[in-house]
């Protein structure tokens, strides 16, 4: 599955544990900046999804680990969305690092619209359908 990239980070010592690799959980901390990063690439900014009217809220987040990075490795982060419902939408999730693309961590994350005043689930916008639509290479599957 073709998974573009849309983020990319250099590791922080901040990041690393006393082992020396990426600490686990900072990868849901990239997998959510990848996530902001998306939107932008699909044109359609945080800013536009306030401005709908509309919010997500992660609901899920499923991370394989299959290798570490260490302080200073640059890494490239790949996000689509693989599944659209009503009101809510899976995202897969890859982290490479740069120079060698060996892969580090992937997984998925699920979130669901809900509106803005009530955060009561909603339908998630045509526009942002066709958006995501307009820029992956797959379509999301519909459900």
């Amino acid at each position: 599955m073709n998974v573009p990239v849309v983020w990319e980070n250099r590791v922080r010592f901040e990041e690393t544990d006393m082992q020396g690799v990426v600490f686990y959980a900072n990868y849901v901390t990239f997998q959510d900046e990848t996530f902001s990063a998306f939107l932008r690439e699909i044109g359609y900014s945080y800013q536009d999804v306030e401005t709908a009217g509309w919010d997500v809220h992660v609901v899920n987040v499923d991370m394989d680990y299959r290798g570490q990075a260490t302080f200073a490795d640059e890494l490239v982060h790949g996000y689509r969305i693989e599944r659209l419902g009503e009101s809510s939408m899976t995202g897969e999730y890859v982290a490479r690092r740069a120079d060698d693309e060996e892969l580090l961590a992937e997984g998925t994350v699920t979130h669901v619209a809900v509106d803005s005043e009530t955060g009561e689930p909603t339908r998630i916008p045509d526009a942002f359908r066709e958006a995501v639509a307009a820029f992956q290479d797959t379509p999301p599957e519909e459900s």
